[in-house]
């Protein structure tokens, strides 16, 4: 378990401010501590400062997590956000899509949100912004890509895409051997 390096670091925060923008102050800088990033095994956990002096304890090899884990640096060196860090996402999220009860199911198998399926979205979002995407009651259910915009959404027809799906809570069932 180490500090990112200053480009890992660049990499990790410019994907993490297309979902929060400038929230991400909030991430580390939190009222019940101080939290920090690490990576262990290409992968970037954010864990309590008390936490991680505690884990120094154990031996790198032994070590199979600490804290929650944000997201993994592929092989080329980018950063994939995973589903784990909707959490801390949800609450800070400056674009937000909510989807029809219909629709959540769709999403929730992996698709992406098709306009028919589309509830609300935050007003002036861009093409291509980071946004989390809600259920109608405000139930966080994952986040993506806007494929279009606010105003390209009113006008296009049901079945376009709205919202490239890249992660959802449905992966904790999909995907359970992989996500530590």
């Amino acid at each position: 378990m180490r500090p990112l390096t200053d480009e890992e670091t660049k990499s990790m925060f410019e994907k993490l401010s297309k979902y929060i923008g400038e929230n991400i102050k909030l991430l580390v800088d939190r009222p019940d501590g101080t939290y920090c990033f690490r990576l262990h095994n290409d992968r970037v956990y954010y864990v309590s400062e008390k936490i991680l002096k505690l884990a120094t304890n154990i031996a790198r090899d032994k070590l199979v997590s600490l804290g929650t884990c944000f997201g993994k640096f592929t092989k080329t060196h980018k950063f994939r956000l995973h589903v784990t860090a909707l959490d801390y996402l949800a609450p800070y999220a400056k674009y937000k899509v909510w989807v029809k009860p219909g629709a959540e199911q769709s999403f929730l198998y992996g698709n992406h949100v098709l306009k028919s399926g589309l509830g609300r979205i935050t007003e002036n979002t861009a093409q291509y912004q980071g946004v989390v995407v809600y259920s109608m009651s405000d139930i966080p259910l994952g986040f993506g890509v806007a494929a279009k915009s606010t105003q390209e959404c009113r006008r296009l027809d049901p079945m376009a895409i709205v919202v490239f799906h890249q992660a959802d809570v449905g992966e904790y069932i999909r995907h359970e051997d992989t996500l530590t």
